[in-house]
């Protein structure tokens, strides 16, 4: 018979831990216990009302644990949720509906070499993860890791860290993340290279996530992500079903340096901050969709970017972009099919933006195609429009290629001394062009 005890202060909740409990069953509200660590097969429960209340670290998982229906809370700055790295094997580590103050930290290192997470109905509710020192570096920048993390830290490519995600949200806009809000990853090199143990997943499925990294205005060498597939991590499929915002300087919406076979997001994509990108690519991707709005208001922050990696197909509803610098649509690498059913348009000038660890000064041109880029076919629904002032709607650099185009609501440049067009690649004439 499976051996539970119900707990109601931290005095019981050290005794049932320590007398071989199996299942752990939380009364209440308890405060006042230090960090505890569940044994190997224990199972944590939260009852009614159940939460458990700490001033330094929370939970400390070992193998093949569950955590269901608890609120678990912190220091923001604390990890809510974490795991003992001397334990060979996690096995299973299961999170259901769970809330945190606190990060949650699961991570293969040091001794980790396996670990499976299971997670459906994690919402950290507030986190500020800023001062972690290890983070990912690539690309010229160093990326805040979650308040939501899965980390295969490992060398070894013997290591295995696998997860399926459901229904994962962080943040709100009271209580941004401050840092990233949902991050995976696997062991990559300072030029964001695989070179160890990968992180794979069937399955990352968010809610509503809402950030504000908190990086200084006009750093170069530090970004942030609403959702973030780091390098050496290989997904299935990530569907984000809720909106994604981000505040901050150089906070990423949705970013990829992994392997992603397909990436469907329902919900909005917004970034209010300077140089924040909606989608941003530097991964290998098979299919992007993008059924809602992509806006972005900050200085320097683009709509969609393809900087390097590889991207089948991409489809979007909408992109708009207000602030200066902010340009719709940069494609620097080949894309077979892009597609916008609606608009795409800026009504930005002349601005700063992050480009690859350096800021520099862009012009919020609505489609940019950069040398090295070419795009077999682009079909966009509605219009290609600017309103700023001495800018360029549709730009096709030396060196790159439109093959096939199709803009059924035509070019529009509405700004002072701009212009529709800016051809010095291969591109086919529209029909009153």
């Amino acid at each position: 018979m499976t051996k539970k005890i119900v707990v109601r202060d931290a005095s019981e909740l050290a005794e049932a831990l320590d007398s071989g409990a199996e299942v752990v069953i939380v009364e209440g509200r308890i405060k006042g216990s230090p960090s505890v660590t569940l044994p190997a097969g224990v199972t944590l429960l939260g009852g009614e009302n159940g939460e458990l209340v700490f001033g330094g670290k929370g939970v400390r998982v070992t193998s093949d644990n569950l955590i269901r229906d608890l609120k678990i809370t912190t220091i923001p700055y604390e990890v809510a949720i974490y795991n003992d790295n001397e334990v060979a094997d996690a096995g299973t580590i299961r999170l259901e509906n769970v809330e945190t103050v606190g990060q949650v930290l699961l991570l293969t290192e040091n001794k980790t070499m396996r670990m499976r997470v299971e997670a459906d109905g994690v919402f950290v509710r507030e986190a500020d993860v800023r001062g972690r020192v290890e983070q990912p570096h690539g690309y010229g920048v160093d990326v805040l890791q979650g308040g939501f993390t899965l980390w295969n830290r490992r060398e070894s490519t013997d290591s295995e860290f696998t997860a399926t995600l459901r229904n994962i949200s962080a943040g709100t806009e009271a209580t941004p993340v401050r840092g990233s809000g949902i991050f995976v990853g696997g062991h990559a090199d300072r030029e964001g290279r695989a070179t160890g143990g990968l992180f794979t997943a069937d399955l990352i499925e968010t809610g509503d996530v809402v950030t504000d990294g908190g990086i200084a205005p006009g750093t170069g060498d530090k970004i942030t992500a609403g959702v973030f597939v780091s390098s050496a991590a290989k997904v299935d499929r990530v569907v984000n079903v809720g909106s994604t915002t981000t505040h901050g300087q150089n906070d990423m919406v949705l970013d990829n340096w992994g392997f992603v076979d397909t990436w469907i997001s329902e919900g909005q994509v917004i970034s209010t901050g300077p140089s924040g990108v909606g989608f941003v690519n530097f991964g290998d991707l098979n299919t992007l969709e993008v059924h809602s709005p992509i806006i972005t208001t900050g200085g320097g922050a683009r709509g969609f970017n393809l900087y390097d990696g590889s991207l089948k197909t991409a489809k979007f509803k909408l992109i708009r972009t207000s602030g200066d610098g902010s340009i719709g649509i940069q494609v620097s690498k080949p894309l077979p099919y892009l597609e916008v059913s609606e608009d795409v348009a800026t009504s930005g000038g002349k601005g700063m933006s992050l480009v690859r660890g350096v800021q520099v000064e862009l012009k919020a041109v609505a489609l940019s195609v950069k040398q090295g880029g070419v795009i077999d076919e682009l079909k966009i629904g509605g219009a290609l429009r600017t309103e700023g002032d001495e800018v360029v709607t549709f730009e096709v650099t030396e060196g790159s290629e439109v093959k096939k185009l199709d803009i059924a609501g035509g070019v529009e440049a509405n700004g002072k001394g701009s212009q529709r067009f800016d051809i010095k690649g291969s591109a086919p004439k529209l029909g009153n062009d």
